[in-house]
């Protein structure tokens, strides 16, 4: 299994599919920017990447009002291992969401200073 996938599933697909199709809007975003540097393109381009770094932290906060759902039905007494593999599927969304929102910036802050006045 390589590293994306093992990645991608302890992520939980429900989440981190859509992010990783979000970052290829926005590589493809960055890519006709270069092509076509228009104002739309931009602002396109920042709205998604935002989209994307929100859209993790929602996974991260679903996911750990689960955990804390699962934690009360069996009355607290559980053990740290799991609480740690939850943190993990937890942090993985929000983390790639970063990554993915960092991604679309950099390609933002390029194509304004490729713009030509």
């Amino acid at each position: 299994m390589t590293l994306m996938t093992h990645l991608l599933s302890d992520g939980g697909y429900g989440f981190m599919v859509p992010i990783l199709l979000l970052l290829i809007i926005i590589i493809f975003l960055i890519l006709r920017g270069i092509k076509n540097n228009s104002k739309k393109n931009l602002n396109l381009l920042k709205s998604v990447s935002l989209f994307t770094l929100v859209f993790g932290f929602l996974g991260f906060t679903l996911g750990l009002i689960q955990a804390l759902d699962k934690i009360v039905e069996i009355n607290g007494d559980i053990n740290p291992i799991v609480i740690v593999g939850g943190f993990k599927f937890g942090i993985l969304p929000p983390t790639f969401g970063m990554v993915t929102f960092l991604i679309g910036q950099a390609g933002a802050i390029m194509l304004t200073s490729l713009k030509k006045d």
